[in-house]
């Protein structure tokens, strides 16, 4: 199977990936990008998309539109930007989320790692260990600057610097 070089995961409710799928073809469309390719991740509930706009700034755009027009964004549950993507073996996660990591974390800047893992016997605590001895920034895990998403879905891994509120939450959007 060909891998997509996704740049956002989107996750939405089980069963309703194809609704979820249509939306977000009809929001990309309104942003400016008519050829999103997404694909179902092998977990329910989770798509991956590429788009050739900013994965940063499109899923800001979509929390906008969502502020705006609930009844417009009613599938669409969280979004997550990636930075790069690679295959689920062991030092090429390691390799790439030390590169993004030292590209995107300012010298002067905190630091969490966070890996969601699913359908992978690989081991967190590991992954966490090697990355982060490469990494010279300091560490806080309850309040960091950044934090570095590792999200394994099978063979399908990306990677992303994050500031706290550059995961976009719908469901906190639009209940607040």
């Amino acid at each position: 199977m060909i891998r997509l070089k996704f740049n956002l995961l989107v996750s939405t409710y089980r069963n309703r990936e194809d609704d979820c799928t249509s939306e977000l073809w009809y929001l990309f469309r309104e942003l400016g990008d008519d050829s999103i390719e997404v694909r179902r991740a092998l977990v329910p509930g989770l798509l991956l998309v590429k788009t050739k706009l900013d994965p940063f700034e499109a899923a800001k755009r979509i929390g906008e539109i969502a502020k705006e027009r609930p009844w417009d964004v009613r599938y669409t549950l969280k979004l997550t930007p990636i930075d790069v993507v690679t295959s689920d073996n062991e030092e090429e996660i390691r390799r790439a989320a030390i590169d993004i990591a030292i590209k995107k974390i300012g010298e002067n800047e905190t630091f969490r790692i966070t890996i969601n893992k699913r359908l992978s016997n690989l081991s967190s605590k590991k992954l966490i260990e090697e990355i982060a001895k490469e990494i010279n920034r300091k560490v806080n895990l309850k309040n960091p600057d950044k934090v570095l998403q590792i999200e394994i879905i099978g063979k399908d891994v990306g990677i992303a610097v994050l500031r706290p509120d550059d995961i976009i939450s719908i469901v906190k959007i639009t209940t607040s």
